[in-house]
């Protein structure tokens, strides 16, 4: 081996300390906040990764409709909605105007019989778990990330993981859409194909301000972490899936091991029902692959991952299903179906292997229910599995995305809106059966092109 003595030394010390799946996990995905400062017109933008950023010729951060439809209405050229800069994805950039929607936020009305709540549109996900709690609402669901607005999360069409649960915009039951010359409507069901192409919307079509979703009543949730080999969870992943509430996991690489993550309803008391007596943190493990041939790490990272110990906490549901991230970085997700996931795992911790990439992220790997909003990555009526590697935000993400992105195509996959992708209007109308529908739609309401930027351009061909 190429490693140093002590680098020896302190693997054969790390194999009799405890392994957990979660301080890993915690490590690769870990807590972050986010600043809110004043908006200044000439203020630059840049995304939460810093891989994005552009130099808006105006930038408003609004604080009604009213404002906003003054703004569409006396202002020219392009114009962008702008969330929590949580996309990795180039739908934001524009040396046109930017709209800022943080202060249209909080619970808006609610119903407690349909359970059913009206958010702003600039709601950050993490801020709506407490007030909801406290009026007895819980959401069905959320995504991995809690920093994203309603508006962004549901424009890309951000899920969370769950063979019974839909995406977010999935939930979204009415929306109120302010066009580019400042026309209100508010939308629902009964507005048929203009619902179904609003409620994942890429920011194209104008700017949401009111999102109203379906909840459920407040509820409990016990979170199980471990690691498990990764060929005997994907030969049993569809009956896993079926029988816990939410059910995936985080392929290692290098490894033949995952971190599992189960989570089902619970009534037990609130707190962590197992607690690990020591943690392996990925600060402890990358300096051991240093010069390592992957056939190395193979190693390393098996003995580390066979010792795991189990992790189980209760909480309250908002509090287990979302997570906050501390180390930026840069990532890609593609959604393939479902019958074909497990396949287009493995060949990419393959291609990781024979490629000898240098990378330390795990893979992630969850399903997502069939689903009617147009762009949805799982708009149909077959269940989809969705796939995502990610590179540290110091990294350059390229050489490695470039080699796996055309695995995701093999496989029929369709990319996540807010992620990095290169396809542009020919593939993309070949993926999605109404994306044509959408099109049309998206040229009736800004036939000028406001909304549009030059990422967008290339998505619809305009």
């Amino acid at each position: 081996m190429k490693n140093s003595y002590l680098q020896r030394r302190a693997y054969k010390n790390l194999t009799r300390r405890s392994f957990l799946a979660s301080s890993l996990r915690a490590a690769l995905f870990g807590a972050y906040a986010i600043n809110s400062t004043a908006i200044a017109q000439s203020t630059p933008w840049r995304n939460w990764s810093g891989g994005l950023s552009c130099q808006p010729q105006g930038r408003y951060d609004i604080s009604s409709e009213d404002q906003l439809v003054e703004l569409l209405k006396r202002t020219t050229g392009p114009i962008r909605p702008v969330g929590s800069g949580h996309s990795f994805s180039p739908l934001v950039p524009t040396d046109g105007h930017l709209v800022v929607t943080d202060q249209l936020n909080g619970i808006l009305e609610y119903d407690n019989e349909s359970m059913e709540a009206t958010f702003g549109a600039g709601s950050r996900l993490g801020d709506l778990g407490a007030p909801l709690n406290e009026i007895g609402q819980g959401m069905l669901n959320l995504p991995d990330i809690d920093r994203q607005t309603v508006a962004g999360a549901t424009a890309t069409g951000t899920h969370g993981t769950g063979l019974n649960f839909n995406s977010l915009s999935g939930y979204i039951t009415a929306l109120r859409l302010i066009t580019p010359n400042g026309d209100i409507k508010d939308l629902d069901a009964s507005d048929g194909d203009l619902f179904d192409a609003a409620r994942v919307n890429v920011g194209a079509l104008g700017v949401v301000t009111q999102i109203r979703m379906q909840n459920r009543a407040a509820y409990k949730l016990k979170k199980r972490e471990w690691t498990a080999p990764t060929e005997d969870i994907l030969a049993n992943f569809d009956e896993l899936a079926a029988n816990h509430r939410h059910f995936e996991i985080f392929p290692l690489v290098y490894s033949d091991f995952s971190l599992v993550l189960q989570i089902d309803e619970s009534e037990e008391p609130i707190g962590q029902t197992i607690i690990p007596a020591e943690e392996v943190t990925l600060a402890d493990l990358r300096p051991l692959g240093v010069d390592a041939v992957p056939a190395e790490k193979l190693a390393m990272n098996n003995a580390l991952a066979i010792n795991a110990e189990v992790s189980e906490a209760v909480d309250l549901s908002y509090k287990l299903l979302s997570n906050i991230r501390s180390n930026p970085f840069n990532e890609m997700e593609y959604s393939v179906p479902a019958e074909v996931g497990a396949d287009c795992v493995r060949e990419i911790l393959k291609t990781i292997y024979d490629e000898a990439i240098d990378v330390a992220f795990p893979l992630e790997y969850r399903y997502v229910k069939p689903e009617s909003p147009w762009l949805s990555m799982a708009y149909g009526d077959e269940p989809h599995a969705t796939i995502s590697i990610h590179r540290t935000a110091g990294e350059d993400y390229r050489p490695y995305f470039d080699i796996i992105e055309p695995i995701f195509w093999k496989y029929g996959g369709r990319p996540h809106w807010g992620k990095i992708h290169s396809l542009g209007h020919t593939e993309l109308s070949q993926l999605y059966p109404r994306y044509e529908d959408f099109i049309a739609i998206r040229e009736s309401l800004d036939p000028n092109g406001r909304m549009l930027n030059d990422h967008l351009k290339k998505l619809f061909n305009a």
